[in-house]
Parts: structure tokens; C-alpha cells; sequence
């Protein structure tokens, strides 16, 4: 299960929830390596953390509906991976559910 620290990180004064580093600790621990951003497993990774962000941000900010419209985009994204990978390859599909903890 993805749990989401909240962790800004100041970049040339702009204030980021996801660095290049954590994008590479999500791709390495749940892709092939670091670099592997393309297979469907590091992908559904780095949305479900997303997911987790931009869901806390709604419960800070109930009116912000942008940002309500880009979670449900990004619910979909994920949805269709993981149909793509039930499609493919089952125990993929079994080992990212148990690995994220998206199923209860």
C-alpha cells in the first residue's frame, strides 16, 4: 500500500510534491530498475502516489474542482493499466494489487 508523506521539496522557488528522486525509488522498487518508467507496474506505481497526493489535497480543499476532474482522469489511467495487465498477465496484475494495496 502507497502511503502518502507529505514532502515539498523547493526547486528554483516552486514548491514540488514528486522529485526526480522519488520517481526513481517508485520505478525501482516496483519496476525492472530506476529507469524503467515505461512497464505497466512502475507506471500504476507512480499514479497510485498521485492518487494518494492529490486526494489528500481535496480533503484540504473541498471546492477545488480542477483538481477533482484531474484525480478521476488519473483513477481512469490507472484503471485501464490494470485492465491491460488482468488482460496480459494475471500474476502481475495479482502482485501489483497486493504489492499497492488498491483491492481490499
Amino acid at each position: 500500500m502507497i502511503t502518502f508523506v507529505p514532502c515539498l521539496i523547493k526547486i528554483n522557488n516552486k514548491f514540488m510534491y514528486l522529485s526526480a528522486e522519488k520517481k526513481q525509488e517508485i520505478f525501482a522498487k516496483h519496476g525492472k530498475s530506476n529507469t524503467d518508467t515505461g512497464s505497466p507496474e512502475s507506471q500504476i506505481a507512480l499514479f497510485s502516489f498521485r492518487i494518494a497526493h492529490l486526494t489528500e489535497h481535496l480533503k484540504l480543499n473541498k471546492k477545488d474542482y480542477s483538481t477533482e476532474r484531474a484525480l478521476k482522469m488519473l483513477v481512469g489511467k490507472r484503471r485501464r493499466l490494470l485492465d491491460y495487465l488482468k488482460e496480459n498477465d494475471i500474476e502481475r496484475y495479482r502482485s501489483i494489487i497486493k504489492e499497492l494495496g488498491i483491492r481490499k
